[in-house]
C-alpha cells in the first residue's frame, strides 16, 4: 500500500478569503514503511503572509518571490499523489486549501486524485480523548524527537507526522505479522505428529495444594460466597 503523509505551510488560515500555500512537504511510506522518496515544494503565493502566519513558518515574502506558482507544480504534485492514500493532520485544513488551488487552475478537487484521506487529527482525538493532540503534543506522547521543530515547515513536519502515524498504528503491524505467520505456518502446524512423545505430568505438592485451597478461600470471601466454583459444585451424596 502507498501512502503519503502530507502538510502545507500558509499565508494565513482561511483559503475562502484568498490565503494561499507556499509550502508542501510530503513524504512517501510504502507498506508502512519509509521510502525516502519524499516531495517538497515552495510556491509564490502572489500575496504576503500575514503576520502571524510568518511566525509560524518563518518563510519571508522576500525568499517566496522567484519560487513557482501553484499552476506550474500542479502536475508533478498530483502525480506523485496519484492513487496514494493521503494523510495529514487536521486534513481539512490542507485539504481545503489544495482544493481551493486546484479550483483556481479549474483542475478537479482532490478527492478525484488520491484514493483515500486518512486524517490523524480524528485518530488522536479517538485515541487519547481529552488530552492534547496537536503535532508536537503527540511527539512528546509517543517519543517522536522533534527538538528540530523550533518553526513550522511542511517537510519537517511531514517528517514527524509519519513517525506519529507509524507509532499510533503499530498494533496494525502486530496484527500483519501475525496473520501472515498463521497463514505462513498453518499447514505445516496441522502436519506435526506429536503421538510419540511421552509428556511428563507434574502433580501439585501438598504445599501447593494448600496454597491453592487458602486463596479460594479468600476469593469466596471477598466475594460474599458467591463464587462461581461453589454454585456449580455438585450436592453432597448422602
Amino acid at each position: 500500500m502507498r501512502q503519503i503523509i502530507l502538510d502545507t505551510e500558509t499565508t494565513g488560515l482561511s483559503a475562502d478569503n484568498g490565503d494561499r500555500i507556499i509550502e508542501i512537504g510530503c513524504v512517501e511510506l510504502l507498506d508502512r514503511k519509509l521510502t525516502g522518496n519524499n516531495l517538497h515544494l515552495y510556491i509564490n503565493p502572489d500575496r504576503d503572509s500575514h503576520e502571524d502566519a510568518l511566525k509560524v513558518h518563518g518563510i519571508s515574502n522576500e525568499f517566496l518571490k522567484d519560487k513557482p506558482k501553484f499552476e506550474q507544480v500542479a502536475d508533478e504534485l498530483l502525480t506523485y499523489l496519484n492513487d496514494a492514500e493521503i494523510i495529514i493532520h487536521n486534513a481539512p485544513f490542507d485539504i481545503g486549501f489544495l482544493n481551493k488551488e486546484l479550483e483556481r487552475i479549474n483542475r478537479p478537487l482532490m478527492s478525484q486524485y488520491v484514493a483515500k484521506v486518512i486524517d490523524t487529527l480524528v485518530m488522536a482525538k479517538d485515541m487519547y480523548p481529552g488530552k492534547r493532540n496537536s503535532l508536537d503534543s503527540l511527539c512528546d506522547r509517543l517519543g517522536v524527537d522533534n527538538a528540530s521543530r523550533t518553526l513550522h515547515g511542511a517537510l519537517l513536519d511531514a517528517e514527524l507526522l509519519a513517525d506519529v502515524y507509524i507509532n499510533m498504528t503499530r498494533g496494525q503491524d502486530a496484527l500483519i505479522i501475525e496473520n501472515d505467520v498463521t497463514n505462513q505456518k498453518s499447514d505445516a502446524s496441522q502436519s506435526i505428529d506429536l503421538s510419540h512423545l511421552d509428556l511428563p505430568v507434574l502433580k501439585a505438592t501438598t504445599q501447593e495444594l494448600g496454597l491453592h485451597e487458602e486463596l479460594l478461600k479468600k476469593l469466596d470471601k471477598s466475594s460474599g460466597n458467591k463464587t462461581v466454583w461453589k454454585k456449580s459444585a455438585p450436592s453432597a451424596v448422602a
